[in-house]
């Protein structure tokens, strides 16, 4: 597919594309929270999740539908849609955060409005379920999308950092992971080497149920970064074996994994996550490393989809080479 008002590039290593940049976020901007898929738990969740951006420094609206009820989701499909768009038209709204991800967002693809986020573009963050939306409207819009901590997620000093540096500094900035071997917060090399391209991934399962339709971006020079929870390996490398047959691996110039929380191997016979990772990227002369700080962890970066960036697999870091934001006015 091709973007709307995306001029492709295809030299390799080479990344110039027409995006568009959401204002920075500073303190005292609102941020609109809403509900894309599932409702939370509990009811009292959502008061504290909006006291703690307040104590954050932000001010908050919560959507009309935020806090529904319909089956496990926040309100009908089209509800929950009428959210999103909402908190893109609306000039009060700086930034959008959902309040969690679960399961949903791909059911309201078709009734996002893409030309109105086109021409009101702002800041949109999340990750999970949340991949669909971060993706679908950068391909669908152009806009720049952020795949980073969602409302219920814990605000460590970590997560702080790299939402300040993505969302509010507007300047380039390094992604790379704090700790060692004995807090099994190393990365894995799986091929030396360096790479530049666009930044472009989510959660896997969530992407590959996207694969075949118009919502997905094109990986032609992109830097794919990839996370999941509760999987078996196999079907990781299911997984990874429809981005195979669907060309993804060809396309693009750097691959890095994050954590796969929870994903456990079968008894008996069994592959390593990073033996099939390595299983699937052997046959394609990219550089690629696991274990970055990108998945359902309590660490995690703030990563814009949609803008150039280096990677370095030796090293196992992200470079991101250009602001993410424009500066606020």
């Amino acid at each position: 597919m091709s973007f709307l008002g995306v001029r492709q590039i295809s030299a390799k290593n080479t990344v110039q594309k027409s995006v568009t940049k959401p204002k920075a976020l500073k303190k005292g901007d609102t941020i609109g929270m809403i509900s894309p898929g599932f409702s939370l738990p509990h009811e009292r969740q959502y008061g504290k999740i909006v006291k703690k951006f307040e104590r954050f420094g932000f001010k908050v609206k919560v959507g009309a539908h935020a806090r529904d009820h319909y089956g496990y989701f926040a309100g009908t499909d089209k509800n929950r849609a009428s959210d999103l768009n909402n908190m893109f038209a609306d000039t009060s709204v700086d930034a959008i955060i959902p309040f969690r991800g679960g399961w949903g967002s791909d059911r309201i693809l078709p009734y996002i409005d893409f030309d109105l986020i086109r021409h009101h573009p702002k800041i949109l963050l999340g990750f999970s379920d949340i991949t669909a939306l971060l993706l679908s409207i950068y391909a669908r819009s152009g806009l720049v999308t952020f795949h980073g901590p969602l409302g219920e997620w814990e605000l460590t000093p970590f997560n702080r950092k790299y939402f300040k540096k993505a969302l509010m500094d507007a300047r380039p900035f390094v992604m790379k992971n704090r700790g060692s071997n004995k807090n099994n917060n190393a990365v894995k090399t799986l091929r030396k080497g360096t790479a530049t391209g666009t930044l472009l991934g989510g959660n896997l399962t969530v992407l590959t149920s996207m694969l075949g339709s118009d919502y997905l971006p094109d990986w032609e020079n992109g830097i794919l970064f990839l996370e999941d929870v509760g999987e078996d390996i196999y079907r990781i490398d299911r997984m990874l074996t429809q981005l195979q047959l669907n060309g993804v691996f060809e396309k693009i110039n750097g691959f890095v994994f994050g954590k796969c929380s929870d994903c456990k191997m079968s008894k008996g016979r069994h592959f390593t996550l990073n033996q099939v990772l390595s299983q699937h990227l052997k046959k394609y002369d990219i550089p690629a490393y696991s274990g970055a700080n990108i998945g359902h962890i309590k660490n995690i970066f703030t990563l814009p989809i949609g803008v150039k960036a280096q990677m370095d697999a030796g090293q196992g870091i992200i470079k991101v080479l250009e602001s993410p934001v424009k500066q606020a006015g």
